[in-house]
């Protein structure tokens, strides 16, 4: 089969995704389904090349994003082929670290190999170095190849060591590779022992929350003493702190909208006894809004010096008139005097 005859096999699968379940697979292509997870499913193109096809095309954009990044180094799969919703990539072959491990110890040299690629996710960009073993194979050539790398870009959060591979080693596995780590990499390994003892703190304060009673009826007692509503005087006097509050805030966007200078609003806001906690966060101005802010300011002064000099009688075109001919009498004179000397 062709790569250009993709685009036609595509359109005879349906993939859907489920909320927290396998996606569902509808296949009327002649091609093998050999695997589905949460976010697609994967069938044999030939032996060399794997089609994922995608129950959401943003997962298939993450992905692609995620394999583009690794795309110069042997641990990810080379892709050949990107449609809306499939990516056409390299099959990966070989047996992965969960079946390995059931019949061949964990030794050094595969530990080191585990955390280079935990060096290498770190040095192509990825958010989550984190990796279930499962989705780790060995080759014939012992190197390591990682599949389903979509989750470990577009990140907001994400644990700040390697804490899905470390579990899903087993708890005897677990300690091996972390006696590994502290022989080759002993700063990296207090690091992650340091994030591990933060969990079982973190488990432990959760524990002992839910086990706390909520005391309702203190709960209710105590609303009495946070209400307003009760006591008309201060439900008024809330109001009015409220429209205040607000009217202030409002007031001073507008004026900054306007092209107001902001010094100018906060200084009069102090003369009338008003504060403002945080008057930068009112109106951020940009670079442009500035600059006229100023220029405005400059052309103020200038009217205010003007209007100065008009109350003194003295008009402000008509002295710097009287200026210039006084500098140009000057300058006659000069030549004057120098033609004498000549």
């Amino acid at each position: 089969m062709d790569l250009n005859d993709l685009e036609q096999i595509v359109k005879k699968i349906y993939v859907a995704t489920v909320p927290g379940e396998d996606v569902v697979v509808l296949n009327k292509s002649p091609l093998e389904m050999i695997g589905k997870g949460r976010q697609g499913a994967v069938f044999r193109f030939t032996d060399d090349i794997a089609l994922k096809v995608y129950g959401n095309p943003e997962d298939c954009e993450r992905e692609y994003y995620a394999l583009s990044l690794g795309q110069h180094t042997n641990l990810l799969p080379k892709i050949y082929k990107k449609g809306e919703n499939y990516i056409a990539m390299e099959m990966v072959k070989g047996i992965d670290l969960r079946e390995y491990l059931q019949s061949q110890p964990l030794t050094e040299q595969l530990s080191q190999k585990l955390i280079e690629m935990l060096l290498t996710f770190k040095e192509i960009g990825y958010e989550r170095i984190d990796h279930h073993k499962r989705q780790i194979y060995i080759q014939d050539d012992l190197s390591l190849k990682v599949i389903d790398v979509g989750r470990t870009v577009w990140r907001d959060r994400v644990y700040p060591y390697p804490r899905k591979l470390l579990n899903s080693l087993g708890e005897d596995y677990k300690q091996t590779f972390l006696e590994h780590v502290k022989k080759f990499a002993p700063q990296l390994y207090e690091e992650w022992q340091h994030y591990i003892q933060m969990e079982e703190i973190a488990k432990t304060l959760s524990r002992e929350l839910m086990k706390e009673k909520i005391n309702k009826k203190r709960l209710k007692h105590s609303q009495e003493a946070l209400s307003t509503l009760i006591d008309p005087e201060v439900y008024n006097q809330s109001v009015e702190n409220l429209f205040f509050k607000i009217f202030k805030e409002e007031w001073v966007r507008i004026m900054l909208a306007r092209g107001a200078d902001p010094d100018e609003i906060i200084d009069r806001l102090k003369r009338e006894g008003i504060t403002i906690s945080y008057p930068e966060n009112l109106l951020p101005l940009s670079n442009e809004k500035k600059n006229a802010v100023k220029e405005k300011k400059k052309k103020k002064e200038w009217k205010k010096k003007k209007e100065k000099k008009k109350k003194s009688g003295k008009k402000f075109a008509e002295e710097n008139t009287e200026e210039k001919k006084e500098k140009k009498e000057k300058k006659k004179k000069k030549k004057k005097e120098k033609k004498k000397k000549k």
